[in-house]
């Protein structure tokens, strides 16, 4: 429910940070506009044309593509931010509370700490009177079940990558049909004709290609962000095990 909270807050965001840069990059190519607006059209007028020759119908789906992309990337970095937490200050509550208050301490710090690094410690110290096996089980088993949770929505980003320049390619294709048929009824081969023709179609694979390049960005950093995670949650849990191995032999 959280996250399908966040999705849309993230989005609403993703067009507000847009608007503000729109506004900023405005801002800061003054004379662009200046001389834009000396041939008859602010700069807004001139990307919304762009936006319109090449046709809504195309541009408008591949726009929401970049748009709910980028909300599912901002709510994963979110998500992965907050699970990340220094492991070594945690490996070493963990010990002192076992030495002091035993395993019951050792769980009430993990309960108290966020992340799936104390998540699966909790799990783990709470099948301490199991066994050492099935400590070691309940984190494998556990440390999987977070591994996941952290992967969940790279699918749906992957989703919009590879759909933006597929819709943006299709757009093309339909373009350049259209520019056919144009010169077909004219019943000649104009350069005019031929030439606005082939831009029109051309937009919407520009655009398809800048989304999925800025969504392959956020895709590769959040990837990187969840090795590192599991490898800090692999280091770790093989920390803990060493520690309720030293521990049992008291």
């Amino acid at each position: 429910m959280k996250k399908l909270f966040l999705i849309p807050s993230a989005a609403l965001s993703v067009l507000g940070t847009v608007s503000a840069f729109a506004q900023d990059a405005a801002a800061a190519t003054e004379t662009v506009v200046a001389e834009t607006q000396l041939a008859g059209d602010s700069l807004h007028h001139v990307m919304m044309q762009k936006f319109l020759e090449g046709g809504w119908e195309w541009m408008l789906p591949v726009l929401l593509c970049l748009v709910i992309g980028l909300a599912v990337a901002i709510e994963r970095i979110l998500y992965l931010s907050l699970s990340t937490i220094n492991s070594k200050k945690l490996i070493a509550k963990v010990e002192e509370a076992l030495k002091n208050g035993g395993i019951e301490a050792a769980k009430e710090v993990c309960r108290n700490t966020r992340g799936p690094i104390a998540s699966i410690y909790y799990q783990g110290l709470d099948r301490y009177d199991q066994g050492l096996d099935a400590v070691e089980k309940a984190v494998v088993s556990y440390g999987s079940v977070q591994t996941g949770q952290m992967e969940s929505g790279l699918s749906w980003i992957g989703l919009f990558i590879a759909l933006s320049p597929m819709l943006g390619f299709m757009g093309t294709v339909v373009g350049m049909i259209a520019a056919f048929d144009a010169i077909q009824a004219a019943g000649d081969i104009s350069p005019t004709l031929v030439a606005g023709g082939i831009k029109v179609a051309l937009l919407t694979t520009l655009m398809g290609l800048i989304a999925a390049v800025i969504l392959q960005l956020f895709y590769n950093y959040i990837v990187s962000k969840i090795d590192s995670l599991v490898n800090d949650m692999e280091d770790s849990s093989i920390t803990l095990m060493d520690i309720l191995t030293a521990y049992n032999k008291k």
